[in-house]
């Protein structure tokens, strides 16, 4: 086995890749971490002016590998139009990121049902719609493989440890666990029945993920990395290794599975 099979196995360059929630901490590093590979980015999110803000430095504004696509994951007429406009500019895309999510912090006491319904569409039914979408025109388009990759969640596993949070009034709510349960369970599902037209479904379940432009409160971060196995919170850079993988040649044989990058969090 030589650098060559290797390089093989995870060639990436000359891709195309569809990311949602692309202006967010998970999605700018998704979007660098592709370019550095070669692939064209396809980037969308519901505010397009604070994708651009946060994304146009990656390539100076000016380079064709990367687009911006205004898109509102949890509104199906937004999602078909977004990807039959960039599918019939551009082609077909071989690589699609549900990536967009959401959450709400209210006590669950207090909980408005916009906030439930809020999080809901954006986690469960924007990355149905995603993969809907995609599927329609992988069709259309008589594709012969494609790649779907979920961002899924630690607290989709196991409940968030309360004690942590004690001086931080942004606790996980119970409706974001429940969506990103059902993400996973949803890449179970497409990873079986999308198996017959050769796309693999997989999804990566981050751990806390430690945010240098919006930091965690102190206690927290304290907290956490004494409950975590691996003694610290994880970067954003430590999830690439994980979609890489699976967006790869090397993870032909993989699919309807979930990926744990929680720094062994979800052991106890």
């Amino acid at each position: 086995m030589n650098g060559d099979f290797l390089k093989k196995l995870f060639h990436l360059e000359g891709k195309s890749v569809l990311i949602t929630g692309a202006a967010g901490q998970i999605g700018r590093e998704l979007c660098r971490a592709y370019l550095e590979c070669g692939v064209r980015v396809f980037a969308t999110d519901v505010d397009m002016n604070r994708m651009k803000e946060r994304l146009d430095k990656l390539n100076n504004g000016t380079s064709p590998d990367m687009v911006f696509f205004e898109m509102d994951v949890s509104k199906k007429k937004s999602v078909i139009k977004t990807f039959d406009n960039i599918f019939s500019t551009y082609g077909p895309i071989e690589i699609l990121i549900n990536n967009a999510g959401a959450s709400c912090f209210e006590p669950f006491e207090e909980r408005p049902e916009e906030s439930f319904d809020w999080v809901m569409d954006v986690n469960l039914k924007g990355t149905f719609f995603g993969i809907q979408s995609y599927v329609n025109l992988f069709d259309k388009y008589k594709m012969k493989k494609g790649v779907i990759v979920n961002i899924a969640s630690l607290y989709g596993i196991i409940s968030p440890d309360f004690r942590i949070y004690t001086d931080c009034n942004r606790k996980n709510s119970e409706i974001y666990g429940a969506t990103k349960a059902g993400i996973i369970q949803m890449t179970k599902y497409f990873g079986v029945h999308l198996a017959d037209r050769n796309i693999r479904v997989n999804a990566v379940s981050p751990g806390g993920i430690y945010n240098p432009d919006n930091p965690q409160w102190e206690d927290f971060i304290r907290n956490y990395s004494l409950r975590c196995p691996m003694k610290r919170m994880g970067n954003d850079k430590e999830l690439l290794g994980a979609i890489i993988y699976l967006s790869s040649d090397a993870a032909s044989y993989t699919t309807g599975q979930n990926i744990i990058v929680d720094g062994g969090m979800s052991c106890w």
